[in-house]
């Protein structure tokens, strides 16, 4: 049986977490710190201390919501550190929580229980781009921003994008099946993942990196791997497919008059022609907040905005204004050139930020099917003022494949439980997921079950059991109990 810390804190809130300074003799036995130091290394074994303090950057989410509290952080620079390390654990029954860059909305990537912090970042090289299999070898903690930036200079794009590019880690993507922007042409991080390297809790090696597009071997442990949230496996490596860089980029922002217009609009568009990248659905609201946190200035207000991009080798932009006209819509704006580009985008990922500095939201990743997505918008909106009626929800998100970013702003974070029944109920009324591409982590595992039937968390339980029998792995993660 695995232990955490004795002494460990934890808290759902920011600023809750105790700030008393403790040595390590308070927290674990000093055999175990210098274990791990003879893996990693001195300089790679982190401990609260004067020039450590609380190692707040690894024991905070990205939210604020979730604080936790850690007596070590250990940073591995290979493969070989990671099976030592998880060696080291074993023997002395620590629990450990794998990080990459702590981008996570859902408290998995934090040590809610006083796990060990085990952060990839420092496995970090770029090891071959193949342009003949347009395929790129990297290790975990090379970020997604890294890997686009080799991938354009080659010619080619890595595909999964979202506003958090620059911090995000590979690792951590695999591990949440992160999506993004880009899902509705190109798919989530699971469909490009075609080589993957994990080191198991008992230390042995899963490794497909030959980065055949063709495996018809057995079970497919890259796809059991990836969005398994760190707990069964720890991702050390991954060959990830890259696709073209086409010659034409069409962008441009459209009002609509409301979530109806905005559907018939995606519907036209996506009905018209192949080659469209993206399709972001925005609120008055949320690009207002915008606008008053970075003075980012829409070109019209409308109460809806959909953002939507098509890439091509020829221009697309006969064909967006031909949906626009049969669509009634008054209010576009077309991007001419890569800065009016990046300024439509900016009002796009800029929602995150923005509504942060509203207040600490309670947010939800949920997937909608279209059909049903205005409808749910007004219920999950009536659902939430029947519960507060000064709170705001702030909806934004990538309309084309229903997934919706819902954030309550204004409530009692501590009070989570009764907004999360009413939203994440509205989902399961509609047959939805209520996760997109978060996770589920530490904040969703008491309502797993309203998108997964008993059976199918008995057999994820079955199998987690299977490959982490002693829980070592992230083991508070996904499952209620």
């Amino acid at each position: 049986m695995v232990t955490t810390s004795p002494t460990a804190h934890y808290a759902h809130r920011a600023g809750s977490a105790s700030t008393d300074r403790a040595s390590t003799d308070d927290y674990g036995s000093i055999v175990f710190i210098d274990d791990l130091r003879t893996v990693v290394g001195v300089d790679n074994v982190l401990v609260p201390d004067d020039a450590h303090d609380e190692l707040s950057g690894y024991t905070t989410d990205w939210t604020g919501r979730f604080v936790g509290r850690t007596d070590v952080v250990v940073r591995p620079v290979s493969k070989d550190e990671v099976v030592s390390v998880l060696d080291v654990c074993r023997r002395h029954g620590r629990a450990i929580v794998p990080q990459g860059g702590n981008t996570g909305l859902v408290g998995g990537s934090v040590p809610m229980n006083g796990e060990v912090v085990l952060n990839m970042r420092r496995m970090n090289r770029i090891r071959e781009l193949d342009p003949l299999a347009r395929h790129i070898d990297v290790e975990a903690g090379v970020t997604v921003e890294a890997v686009q930036s080799a991938a354009r200079a080659a010619g080619l794009r890595y595909p999964v994008d979202f506003a958090a590019r620059g911090t995000a880690t590979i690792g951590g993507t695999i591990a949440t099946n992160a999506g993004g922007v880009n899902v509705l042409r190109y798919g989530s991080t699971r469909n490009q993942v075609i080589g993957l390297e994990a080191v198991l809790a008992d230390g042995s090696v899963v490794s497909t990196m030959a980065g055949l597009v063709k495996d018809n071997t057995g079970y497919d442990l890259r796809g059991l791997l990836c969005g398994s949230e760190g707990t069964l496996g720890i991702v050390t490596a991954a060959i990830l497919r890259l696709v073209p860089a086409f010659d034409h980029v069409t962008t441009a922002l459209v009002g609509c008059s409301d979530l109806n217009h905005a559907m018939r609009i995606v519907g036209s568009i996506l009905t018209l022609t192949e080659g469209v990248d993206a399709v972001e659905i925005m609120s008055r609201r949320g690009v207002e907040a915008v606008e008053s946190a970075f003075g980012v200035v829409p070109p019209f207000r409308t109460p809806w905005f959909v953002l939507v991009e098509m890439s091509a080798n020829e221009d697309r932009a006969s064909l967006l204004q031909r949906v626009l006209v049969e669509c009634d819509v008054t209010d576009s704006a077309l991007a001419a050139g890569s800065v009016q580009r990046e300024q439509l985008w900016r009002i796009r990922e800029e929602h995150t930020a923005a509504i942060s500095r509203l207040g600490a939201p309670l947010k939800y990743d949920v997937t909608i099917p279209l059909k049903h997505l205005p409808a749910f918008v007004v219920a999950v909106e009536d659902a939430v003022r029947h519960l507060e009626p000064n709170v705001e929800v702030i909806i934004f998100g990538h309309a084309a494949d229903g997934n919706l970013h819902v954030n309550v702003v204004g409530a009692d974070v501590a009070d989570h439980h009764r907004f999360d029944a009413a939203v994440l109920g509205e989902v399961a009324k509609v047959d939805g997921s209520i996760s997109a591409e978060h996770g589920v982590g530490l904040a969703k595992r008491e309502w797993l079950h309203l998108t997964r039937s008993a059976d199918e968390i008995r057999t994820m339980k079955t199998i987690k059991g299977a490959l982490d029998p002693r829980g070592i792995l992230n083991p508070h993660v996904l499952f209620a109990s």
